[in-house]
C-alpha cells in the first residue's frame, strides 16, 4: 500500500504541475478527485470482480493477476502529464487493490488454525502500515531530486513509480505458497485439500484433523444455504445478515474513524500547521513508523484480549485525539507550540489506531462469512470500505477549507463516538473460534446481543471501576458445550 502514502508527497509537486494546486473550489475538488480514484474504482467495480477472480483463478491465481494490474498501474502513474491522465492511470490501480484486498485477507483466514488466525490474518493491514511507512521513506528520498532535461517532475515521478516494488515482489513469490485448502474443498478437490494443509500444519495427523472439522462445517453450511442468489441469501439468510451487519460496521469505521485524511494529507496538515515542505514530509514519515510500529502488539492481543475489546477500547480515545488535533490549531502560528500539538495529536492518534480500528476489520470480515458467500461477503465489505475511502478522499480539501482543522477533525471525531456504540451493540467476539464453530456465534439474535451490550456497560463499570466481584453470563458458552459434547457436534452444532 506504498500508494497511499507516496500521493500524499507527491501531490506537493504535481499538483502545482497538473494546474489543480490553488485555493479555488474547482481545484480542491479535482485534487481529491484525482487522489481518490483508486478507491471510487475498487469501490464501483474492482471489489465485485472477486468472487468472478476467486472462481477462475483461485485465491493464489487472484493475488498474482491483482498485482500485475497495480506493477502496470504504478508505473504508468509515473509518466502522466494531465491531472485526468493521471486519474485515469490511478483508476486502472482499482482493478489490482480492490480484489486483493478481498482476497487476501480470505486466504489466511482459511489457511490459518483458530487459535492464531487474527495474528495471522491481521499480517495483511500490518504490512500495509509496513508500507504505508515505506512511501512517506520514499516522498522523503526522492524529495530533492531534481529534474533532467526533458523530464519536469522527476522527483514525483519517482514518488509515484516506486510502489510497484511490493506488486513485483508478490508475483514472484506468490505461488511458493500452498493454495487454500477451504477453496480445494469449495471445488471438490479434496485430496489436493489435504495436500495444502500437510504443508500448512505441523503433521498429517493434524491436517487430517483440521480437514475433518471443514468436511463437517461444509456439510453444515449445506443446511445454511436455501439455494437461492448468494447475494440475496446475505440478507434473508439471519446468520449472514448479522454477519453482514457486523463487518459493514468494522468497515465503514475504518474509514470515518479519520485515518486516512492523515495517510493521503498529512503533509498538507503539517504544512498548514506551520511545517516547512521537507519538515511535513519527515513528520509524515513519523506517523508512518508510530502506525507499523504499534500495530505490532495487535498480533498477540487481536488473539488474546479479542477483536471486540480492542475497538471498544480505542475508540474513544481516537475520539479525544482527534479533537487535540484539530483544537490545536487555535493556537497562534507564532513558535513551535502549535506545530508541537498538532503532530502529537497525530502521532497518539496513530497509536491507537494502529492496534485497534486498523487490523480487526479485514480480520473480523474475513472470518465472519460461511465458506459459500465468503468471497460475496469480502467483496461488499472491501467495496464499503473503498467506497468510504473514496469519499474522505475527495471530500477532504473542501470539507477543510469550508469548515476549518478544528471543524473537520471534530467531524470524525463524533464518528468514533458512534463507532463505539454500535460496536458495543452489534459486534460479537469471534477470537480463538473456528470458522466453522462462528455459524453459532452469528446465529443469536440481534436483539440478544444488543441487550448482552448493554449489559457489559454496568458490568465493565462495577468491576475495573468499583472493583466488585460481578458475573456476566456469556451468551454461548463453549466451553460448556465442548465439556456435554464431542468434538464434532461442537463443531457441527
Amino acid at each position: 500500500m506504498l500508494d497511499e502514502t507516496v500521493v500524499n508527497g507527491a501531490q506537493v509537486f504535481y499538483a502545482g504541475q497538473f494546474g489543480i494546486g490553488g485555493d479555488s473550489d474547482r481545484d480542491s475538488w479535482l485534487l481529491g478527485l484525482v487522489n481518490s480514484a483508486p478507491y471510487l474504482c475498487c469501490a464501483v467495480i474492482g471489489c465485485w470482480l472477486t468472487p468472478w477472480f476467486n472462481t477462475l483463478w483461485g485465491r493464489r491465481g487472484t493475488i498474482f493477476i491483482t498485482c500485475l494490474f497495480s506493477t502496470i498501474a504504478c508505473l504508468w502513474q509515473a509518466f502522466t502529464n494531465t491531472w485526468w491522465h493521471m486519474f485515469i492511470a490511478r483508476f486502472f490501480l482499482g482493478f489490482g487493490i480492490g480484489p486483493k484486498s478481498a482476497t487476501v485477507p480470505i486466504y489466511a483466514a482459511e489457511s490459518s488454525p483458530a487459535a492464531i488466525r487474527g495474528a495471522l490474518v491481521m499480517q495483511w493491514q500490518l504490512w500495509t502500515a509496513f508500507g504505508i511507512m515505506v512511501g512517506y521513506a520514499a516522498d522523503l528520498a526522492f524529495y530533492n531530486v531534481r529534474d533532467t532535461p526533458g523530464v519536469v517532475g522527476l522527483n514525483w515521478r519517482l514518488m509515484m513509480g516506486s510502489a510497484l516494488l511490493p506488486a513485483v515482489i508478490v508475483c514472484c513469490f506468490v505461488f511458493l505458497c500452498p493454495e487454500s485448502p477451504r477453496w480445494y474443498m469449495q471445488e471438490g478437490q479434496h485430496a489436493q485439500a489435504f495436500k495444502s494443509l500437510c504443508r500448512l500444519r505441523f503433521c498429517k495427523v493434524q491436517a487430517a484433523r483440521d480437514q475433518f472439522y471443514m468436511v463437517k462445517g461444509l456439510e453444515a453450511e449445506t443446511g445454511i444455504n436455501l439455494g437461492q442468489s448468494k447475494v440475496r441469501e446475505m440478507v434473508t439468510v439471519p446468520r449472514n445478515r448479522r454477519a453482514l451487519l457486523a463487518s459493514e460496521i468494522v468497515m465503514f469505521m475504518q474509514q470515518f474513524c479519520g485515518v486516512n485524511v492523515i495517510a493521503y494529507y498529512s503533509s498538507s496538515i503539517f504544512i498548514d500547521s506551520g511545517f516547512s515542505e521537507i519538515n511535513a514530509l519527515a513528520a509524515s514519515l513519523g506517523f508512518g513508523i508510530i502506525n507499523w510500529l504499534f500495530a505490532l502488539p495487535a498480533v498477540w492481543t487481536i488473539d488474546t484480549f479479542g477483536r471486540r475489546n480492542l475497538l471498544l477500547t480505542t475508540f474513544p480515545l481516537m475520539a479525544l485525539f482527534l479533537l487535540f488535533t484539530g483544537f490545536s490549531f487555535w493556537i497562534p502560528a507564532e513558535g513551535t507550540a502549535r506545530v508541537a500539538c498538532v503532530a502529537l495529536g497525530i502521532y497518539l492518534f496513530g497509536m491507537v489506531y494502529s492496534p485497534g480500528e486498523g487490523p480487526v476489520p479485514f480480520t473480523y470480515s474475513a472470518e465472519a462469512y460461511p465458506l459459500y458467500i465468503r468471497t460475496y461477503g469480502m467483496s461488499l465489505a472491501t467495496a464499503t470500505l473503498w467506497g468510504f475511502n473514496f469519499l474522505l478522499s475527495v471530500t477532504w480539501p473542501s470539507l477543510l477549507k469550508t469548515f476549518k482543522p478544528q471543524g473537520a477533525f471534530g467531524w470524525y471525531a463524533a464518528w468514533n463516538i458512534f463507532g463505539f456504540v454500535a460496536v458495543l451493540l452489534f459486534l460479537p467476539e469471534t477470537k480463538a473460534r473456528s470458522l466453522e464453530e462462528l455459524d453459532a456465534v452469528f446465529s443469536v439474535s440481534t436483539r440478544k446481543q444488543v441487550a448482552q451490550g448493554l449489559k457489559e456497560v454496568p458490568y465493565f463499570f462495577n468491576k475495573y471501576v468499583l472493583r466488585r466481584k460481578v458475573i456476566l453470563k456469556p451468551l454461548i458458552d463453549f466451553d460448556a458445550a465442548h465439556d456435554e459434547n464431542d468434538n464434532t457436534d461442537a463443531v457441527v452444532d
